[in-house]
C-alpha cells in the first residue's frame, strides 16, 4: 500500500491492514517490515488488544489443524529419511503427472502421439532454445533442479531409440543471437521436427512483467524457418 501512495508510512500501512481484516504479511527477506510496527499502533490506541486477538486466532488455528503441535509421533510424516526422495515410485507419480497434464490444442492429420516402436526408420530434428536446457525448463517458484533428473525433450527422444539430430538455433529464451543456418541445416533432413520455444524465468517472473505476449527474440523467425 506505501509503494501505491494509498499510506505514507509503515505504522500507517500496518494499522490499516489490521483495520482490513489483515493477518499475515509476507515480509521475507525485509528487516524492517510492516507488522513490525503493529506494537506502536497499539500504544498509540489505533488498534486494539482485542483486534489483534482476533487476527491472531485463526492463523493458530490453522497451524493447529495442520498438526504443527502435535507431538512428532502422530505425524505420518516424520517417518519418512531421505530414501523416498527421487524413489522410483515417485518417479513415475510424477510421469504420469506430467502425461496427464499435457494440453493439445491441434493434432493435424492425427500427428501425435509418437510412438516409439514408429520412430525407428525416421530422423527427428530437436530444435529451438528450450530443446536441450535443463536450467530453462523450471518456472518461477520452482525448486532448485537436479540436473540427472531432467529429462529435456532431445534427452527423451533419444531414451526412445529414436534417430535424434539437434539445433538450439539460439542459446537462450532472449534468443538475441539467432543461427538460422545451423538449424536449417539439421531440419532439412529431418521427417519430424519438434520446434521448441517458449520464455522461461531468464525472460519473464514475479516483478518481472512483459508488455506483450511475443516470443522473445528471435524465436518467431527461428519458428517460420523451421515450418519453411
Amino acid at each position: 500500500m506505501l509503494g501505491h501512495h494509498y499510506t505514507h508510512s509503515f505504522l500507517e500501512t500496518a494499522v490499516a491492514s489490521v483495520n482490513a481484516g489483515c493477518n499475515l504479511e509476507l515480509s521475507y527477506g525485509l528487516k524492517n517490515n510492516v507488522f513490525m510496527h503493529i506494537p506502536q499502533a497499539l500504544a498509540m490506541g489505533n488498534i486494539t488488544l482485542q483486534m489483534l486477538r482476533d487476527r491472531v486466532r485463526p492463523l493458530f488455528y490453522t497451524r493447529m489443524r495442520l498438526g504443527e503441535f502435535d507431538p512428532p509421533a502422530m505425524n505420518p510424516y516424520s517417518s519418512l529419511d531421505l530414501s523416498v526422495v527421487q524413489s522410483p515410485e515417485h518417479r513415475n507419480l510424477a510421469l504420469e503427472a506430467a502425461v496427464k497434464s499435457f494440453v493439445l490444442l491441434k493434432n493435424v492429420r492425427g500427428t501425435l502421439p509418437l510412438r516409439a516402436q514408429d520412430l525407428s526408420g525416421q530422423h527427428l530434428a530437436v530444435v529451438g532454445p528450450f530443446a536441450d536446457n535443463p536450467r530453462v525448463l523450471f518456472g518461477d517458484y520452482a525448486p532448485v533442479p537436479e540436473p540427472q533428473y531432467i529429462y529435456t525433450p532431445r534427452k527423451g527422444l533419444e531414451m526412445m531409440g529414436a534417430n535424434v539430430s539437434f539445433a538450439a538455433g539460439c542459446r537462450e529464451p532472449q534468443c538475441r543471437q539467432y543461427s538460422r543456418a545451423e538449424l536449417v541445416r539439421v531440419v532439412g533432413a529431418a521427417d519430424v521436427v519438434l520446434v521448441c520455444l517458449g520464455t522461461g524465468v531468464d525472460v519473464e517472473t514475479e516483478a518481472k512483467d512483459r508488455s506483450d505476449l511475443s516470443l522473445p527474440g528471435h524465436q518467431l523467425e527461428l519458428l517460420q524457418d523451421a515450418v519453411q
